[in-house]
C-alpha cells in the first residue's frame, strides 16, 4: 500500500503506543532503580562555575542519597570528592558552598585532613598501627566536567561519553558566549511529582493552549497544541506559508522570550542571523538540563529527583556584564514571564501526579504528537533494563 502524502515527513506517532506504567512514578523500589542506573551514572548538572571560581572555593551538591564535594584547587582544577571522611564517614564540609581557610579539606569530627587533591595529609591519632598507610585513604573521587562554564558530575566509575547525553551536538549552542555570561537570577521550587512527569511535559505541547496562554500568543504554533510544523499530519498544506503559527517560532514583532517581546540587552554579536530571528534555541541534557538559548540572554533550568513523587526545578537566568551593569535592565521582563511559563508547567505536572495512584490506572496512552514522550519512554526502558 502507498504511503499517504499527508504521513510523509509526519513527526508524529503512527501507531498507538502505551506510556510507562503507572507504579513508575511512585514506586520507591522503582524510584531507587533509575537513581541508581541512570542519575548515579549519566552525567548531571550541578550548577555553574562561577560558583566555585576561586582557587579553594567549593561547593557540596546531593544527588538522592549521595553527598558530593567540588573543590577548586590551586591550580584552578575543579576536583569533586564523596563528602565523606575515610576514617568513619563523616561528612567533610557541612555548608552549601563557601572557601577553605587554606589548602586542606578537615573533617569537623576528629580532624583528618587531606590535600585539595583528596590525598590524606594528616591523621589526630598519637600513633599508627601496623599495616596503616595514609596512602591507602585517599577521598573518593567523583568524575567532573566542566563544559563552557557549566559543571557536571557522574558517580560512575566509567560515565557515558560527555556528549552523547545531549540530544543534538553541543556545537549547536556556539553562537552563545556561555563561559562568559553571569548568573543574574536564580529561582528554585519544589514540584510534587515525579521527574520523569515534568520531562514529559516538557516533550509536548498538547497542554500548550489550554495551560501556557501568554506563551501562545508569543509562540503562535504552540497555540495549536504543536512545537513544529511537522507534527500536524498536513503540514503541506501550510509549507509555504509564513504565518508563525504554521512555520513556527515568534509571533511577528518579538524578539525575544520577555514580557514585551522586546530585548532586555544587546543581543549577543556572536549569534548568526538564523539564531537571532528563532529567539529561542534548545539543548537538552538527560536527565538533569536543559538550556534555552535567546538572542540576550540564556536560560537553564536543572531537575534533581528529592522522592519518588518530589522533584526540585531550579532556574537560572544568565546574561552579559554589560547587561547587567545596564541601569535600565529590567529582570522582571525575563523572570516574570519565564517564571509564569515554569510556574504553570509545576503546577499540571503536580496535577498529572496527583492521578496517577488510581487503581484502575495501570498506564496512560500516546496521542501522535507525543512522539517524543515515546522516545523518552524508550530511554528510560533501556537505561534501567
Amino acid at each position: 500500500m502507498a504511503t499517504p502524502q499527508s504521513d510523509l515527513d509526519f513527526n508524529g506517532l503512527k501507531v498507538s503506543q502505551p506510556g510507562l506504567p503507572a507504579a513508575y512514578y511512585f514506586d520507591p523500589a522503582r524510584y531507587q532503580l533509575e537513581m541508581q542506573r541512570i542519575w548515579q551514572r549519566h552525567w548531571v548538572y550541578v550548577g555553574r562555575a562561577q560558583e566555585v571560581e576561586l582557587p579553594r572555593s567549593f561547593k557540596t551538591f546531593e544527588l538522592g542519597d549521595q553527598k558530593i564535594l567540588l573543590v577548586r584547587d590551586q591550580a584552578g582544577a575543579l576536583r569533586g570528592f564523596h563528602n565523606t571522611c575515610r576514617h568513619r564517614g563523616a561528612l567533610l564540609c557541612a555548608q552549601e558552598a563557601g572557601t577553605l581557610r587554606g589548602n586542606a579539606i578537615t573533617c569537623a569530627y576528629h580532624g583528618w585532613s587531606y590535600g585539595l587533591d583528596g590525598a590524606l595529609r594528616r591523621t589526630t591519632s598519637l600513633s599508627v598501627a601496623a599495616g596503616f598507610d595514609p596512602r591507602d585513604y585517599p577521598l573518593y573521587q567523583v568524575n567532573v566536567r566542566e563544559w563552557r562554564g557549566f559543571v557536571f558530575v557522574s558517580l560512575a566509575a566509567q560515565p557515558p561519553p560527555f556528549a552523547a547525553g545531549f540530544d543534538v551536538p553541543l556545537g549547536r549552542m556556539d553562537g552563545w558566549p556561555l563561559e562568559t555570561l553571569r548568573t543574574g537570577h536564580v529561582a528554585t521550587q519544589v514540584m510534587r511529582c515525579n521527574w520523569k512527569v515534568f520531562w514529559e511535559n516538557y516533550n509536548e505541547c498538547l497542554h500548550c493552549p489550554g495551560v501556557h496562554p501568554s506563551l501562545s500568543r508569543m509562540v503562535p504554533i504552540y497555540g495549536r497544541a504543536i512545537m513544529e510544523p511537522r507534527e500536524d499530519p498536513h503540514w503541506r498544506e501550510h509549507a509555504g506559508d509564513d504565518d508563525p503559527k504554521y512555520r513556527g517560532g515568534m509571533r511577528r514583532g518579538a524578539k525575544t522570550w520577555t514580557r514585551s517581546g522586546e530585548l532586555i540587552g544587546k543581543p549577543f554579536a556572536t549569534l548568526s542571523e538564523k539564531d537571532r530571528r528563532a529567539a529561542y534555541v534548545y539543548l537538552t541534557g538527560l536527565p538533569s538540563m536543559f538550556i534555552v538559548g535567546h538572542p540576550d540572554y540564556v536560560r537553564v533550568v536543572r531537575l534533581r529527583p528529592l522522592a519518588p513523587e518530589s522533584t526540585e526545578l531550579r532556574i537560572e537566568y544568565l546574561f552579559t556584564a554589560e547587561t547587567l551593569a545596564d541601569p535600565a535592565f529590567d529582570l522582571d521582563q525575563v523572570t516574570g514571564f519565564a517564571g509564569e511559563v515554569l510556574a504553570e508547567d509545576a503546577a499540571v505536572c503536580e496535577l498529572n501526579q496527583a492521578g496517577l495512584h488510581a487503581l484502575a490506572h495501570l498506564e496512560g496512552v500516546l496521542m501522535p504528537e507525543e512522539y517524543l514522550l515515546h522516545q523518552f519512554h524508550d530511554w528510560v526502558r533501556a537505561e534501567t533494563g
